[in-house]
C-alpha cells in the first residue's frame, strides 16, 4: 500500500464497486490521493477565485445571506477540508458528505447553465473564462467520485448534507427570506444563487423561462448526489458481506 506524499497516511484500498458508482479509474484515484495536498491546494485556490468571482454579488446581497451566495466556492472548500482532514488522520464523514453533494451538484449545475445560456455567458466572460468555468466545474465532479475511498457515507452524514443543500436550494429559488423582492417582481431579478446574465422571465426553451431552467437543474442535481451517496453505501456493504 502506497503512502500519501508528505504524510504517514496510507492510500486506502478500493472497494469492489460498479463502474457507474466509481467511474474514475483506480490509477487516477490513487494518484489523486497520493498527491492529496496538491489537490487541497488547488481547491483552496479555486475557493479564493470563486469568492473573487462573486465579489459584486456580495455587495448587493445582505450580509446575513452571504453564506448562500458562493455555492461553488463553498463546495471546493468542503472538499479541500475533507481531503485535508483525511490526510492528517482525522477524516470527517459529515464534511465529506457535504463535499460530495456540493461538488456533484455545482460541478454539473454550472456547465448546465453555461450550456443553456451559452450566448449570454460566452459574451459576458469571453472564450477563456467560459472554457475555464466549464472544465473546472466538471473537474469538481471527477474529484467528488474519489471520496468513496475515504468514507462509507453514513446515513446521518448524508442526511446533514441533504438538509444543507435542500435549505440552500429553497433559499436560492423558492422562498424569499432576506433581501428578496416582492413575489410579483421575483422573475425580473436575480435571487441568491449564481447570477445568470439574462432576465429570468425570458423564454429560453419551449415555454420554460430562464428561472425555471436554472431551478430545474438545481432541483434535479440535489437529488442526484443523494442517489449516488446511498447507492455507494449499499454497494460497499454488499461487497464486504460477500467477502
Amino acid at each position: 500500500m502506497t503512502r500519501v506524499l508528505g504524510s504517514t497516511q496510507e492510500v486506502p484500498p478500493r472497494d469492489a464497486l460498479p463502474w457507474w458508482i466509481a467511474p474514475v479509474p483506480k490509477a487516477i484515484e490513487d494518484l489523486g490521493l497520493r498527491l492529496v495536498w496538491l489537490i487541497v491546494a488547488i481547491n483552496i485556490g479555486g475557493t479564493a477565485f470563486g469568492f473573487w468571482y462573486y465579489r459584486f454579488q456580495f455587495t448587493e446581497t445582505p450580509m446575513s445571506m452571504w453564506i448562500f451566495v458562493p455555492d461553488s466556492p463553498m463546495a471546493t472548500l468542503f472538499i479541500a477540508i475533507a481531503f485535508g482532514l483525511w490526510a492528517v488522520g482525522r477524516s470527517n464523514d459529515y464534511v465529506t458528505a457535504l463535499a460530495f453533494f456540493g461538488n456533484i451538484k455545482l460541478g454539473l449545475w454550472t456547465p448546465w447553465v453555461l450550456a443553456a445560456f451559452f450566448e449570454a455567458f460566452f459574451g459576458l466572460n469571453g472564450p477563456l473564462m467560459y472554457g475555464f468555468l466549464f472544465v473546472s466545474h466538471l473537474a469538481m465532479v471527477v474529484q467528488a467520485f474519489v471520496l468513496h475511498r475515504i468514507t462509507d457515507f453514513p446515513v446521518k452524514a448524508v442526511a446533514v448534507a441533504l438538509a444543507w443543500y435542500t435549505i440552500d436550494l429553497t433559499v436560492d429559488y423558492f422562498i424569499p427570506i432576506v433581501g428578496q423582492p416582492a413575489a410579483a417582481d421575483f422573475l425580473a431579478v436575480q435571487p441568491h444563487h449564481t447570477r445568470i446574465p439574462v432576465l429570468y422571465d425570458t423564454i429560453i426553451i419551449g415555454g420554460a423561462n430562464a428561472f425555471q431552467i436554472a431551478a430545474w437543474g438545481a432541483v434535479i442535481l440535489t437529488i442526484v448526489p443523494l442517489f449516488f451517496a446511498l447507492a455507494t453505501r449499499v454497494q460497499k456493504l454488499e461487497s464486504r458481506q460477500s467477502q
